[in-house]
């Protein structure tokens, strides 16, 4: 079977306040394209242990195709400790060691990559040398090669950041994360400024700035344009800028004019926030009911 879409790092266990639920962007990212009716693969790590074959099943269950997930012997099933904040945000411990860490390459996963349209991957998965590794190799057989760039310190550094965004055809990353990465070179009056820095720094012609409860930028080959979200009673914002960038992939493929591409990704993202967790079993007409 083809897939057109590769989602590429960490598969996990989100230990929220509420209880656990299955995480990590890559595998949040899959779930919502194949919610969208495209087909997607992943490409990760898990551990031989109660974890990883509670997180099979929930992959399973929900249709996603398991087949390269890879099982790490030694190296426990990763988890991530999470602590929600009064305004709904949350912060999160990312343990170490993880399986994810240890992906590894080999002649099926580079066949996958090869055949793939679109290769998402995020910088996190970039923490671990053995990830690392197999990462950049892949990037070297990927076609149009999408980074979400989620920054988590302290799992980052600027030479690693760096070095990714000289791979990225198209770019997601949320205001904060524009902010860091823009004032390493320099002092900047707006968010166009910082945008037209990472274009021509890096040769990224097509950008997504995610900015929370105010919406979102899309920038595509010279045109931006804006979108001020929708206001939804929020739950918990996991996992919602994972489901913004599969609506803007999914109406890529499909090909959507761009404002509706960025008004989609929006009501995708709210209707996210308004569930516990970041693969919430929803009717996509409520996606399309929700209104300013």
């Amino acid at each position: 079977m083809d897939h057109g879409i590769v989602c590429y790092g960490e598969i996990l266990w989100d230990l929220l306040p509420s209880g656990p639920q299955p995480g990590g962007a890559p595998m949040n990212v899959a779930y919502q394209l194949h919610r969208l009716g495209k087909s997607p693969a992943m490409i990760s790590r898990i551990g031989k242990d109660e974890r990883g074959d509670e997180l099979m099943k929930v992959l399973q269950s929900k249709g996603l195709n398991t087949k390269y997930i890879q099982t790490d012997e030694a190296v426990p099933t990763g988890i991530v400790k999470a602590t929600q904040h009064p305004n709904g945000d949350m912060s999160y411990d990312i343990v170490s060691p993880a399986a994810w860490d240890h992906i590894i390459a080999d002649d099926t996963t580079e066949a996958l990559v090869k055949q793939a349209e679109y290769f998402v991957f995020g910088s996190l998965s970039a923490r671990h040398a053995t990830s690392r590794n197999t990462l950049f190799r892949l990037l070297e057989l990927a076609h149009t090669k999408v980074l979400d760039i989620n920054l988590r310190t302290p799992h980052f550094s600027r030479p690693l950041i760096e070095s990714l965004l000289q791979y990225a055809d198209i770019l997601k990353l949320n205001i904060d994360e524009l902010e860091l990465v823009t004032n390493w070179y320099g002092s900047y009056n707006n968010t166009a400024d910082r945008v037209s820095l990472i274009r021509d720094k890096f040769g990224i012609r097509n950008m997504i700035v995610t900015m929370g409860a105010n919406g979102a930028q899309l920038h595509l080959n010279g045109q931006s344009y804006t979108h001020p979200g929708y206001k939804v009673p929020v739950t918990d914002t996991v996992g919602s800028g994972d489901a913004f960038l599969a609506a803007i992939i999914s109406k890529t493929i499909d090909k959507a004019a761009p404002a509706a591409m960025l008004d989609f990704a929006n009501r995708l993202a709210a209707t996210i926030t308004t569930y516990k967790g970041a693969m919430p079993d929803y009717d996509i007409k409520e996606v399309d009911s929700i209104s300013h």
